[in-house]
């Protein structure tokens, strides 16, 4: 069990504070968004009117993720929007994803990484509703149905953000221990490869995605 507490850090003091940085998720976050940067290059490369696979794929994204996001939200808004949350679920896919490739490891199984995505989410969400709805009428909103009630909508708006980071999180972390396990079981004989199926490429969609349209969601419900 100690492969889960393997990982390189970075100690620094700024102003008297300690600050403590784990070099293994910036590292695999920085080539988790050069394997994109990359990918965006080889698919706007030579674009046509028949496809190369790497266009084929990017426009299956952009169109699942317009339709979506063009639903949750009117159409110009989605046009301010669609383009991050296509990048956000690209981003977790391949975060999730790229555990699988041997001496990696996923960045979503750091709670800095999907704290800080669930955060970003929160902010963009409501900065979206006050510039929909007005500071006074976004206010307001935290009134409703009863002014007493402006606690606990305070809090329900800040357990979103908890409850988003911690699912993606605990998901992805809990698999991670399961294989583990189930690898020292095994001495990693059979099991394991399917594990590393379910948990890296079918439970991590599923989550990308679940993060992606909560986030969307949390979008929609602030400016409607």
């Amino acid at each position: 069990m100690e492969e889960l507490g393997k990982i390189s850090v970075w100690s620094v003091d700024v102003a008297g504070l300690h600050l403590v940085f784990n070099l293994t998720t910036i590292y695999m976050t920085l080539s988790v968004m050069g394997i994109l940067i990359l990918f965006a290059f080889l698919a706007t490369r030579n674009k046509g009117i028949v496809p190369n696979t790497f266009q084929v794929i990017a426009e299956i994204f952009v169109d699942a993720f317009w339709k979506l996001t063009r639903d949750a939200l009117d159409e110009d808004m989605a046009k301010t929007y669609f383009p991050m949350i296509c990048a956000m679920f690209m981003f977790l896919l391949l975060c999730n994803w790229i555990g699988i490739l041997p001496f990696m490891d996923e960045p979503t199984k750091d709670l800095n990484t999907t704290l800080g995505l669930g955060i970003m989410g929160f902010f963009i969400a409501h900065y979206a509703g006050i510039r929909t709805k007005g500071f006074k009428g976004y206010v307001k909103e935290y009134f409703q149905p009863i002014f007493f009630m402006m606690p606990l909508n305070v809090i329900g708006e800040i357990a979103k953000v908890v409850s988003i980071s911690f699912r993606l999180y605990g998901n992805i972390m809990g698999g991670s221990i399961i294989i583990l396990v189930v690898s020292y079981l095994v001495y990693g004989l059979i099991i394991p490869p399917f594990l590393y199926a379910f948990f890296g490429l079918f439970v991590g969609t599923v989550q990308a995605f679940v993060f992606t349209m909560l986030t969307l969601v949390y979008i929609s419900v602030q400016v409607k």
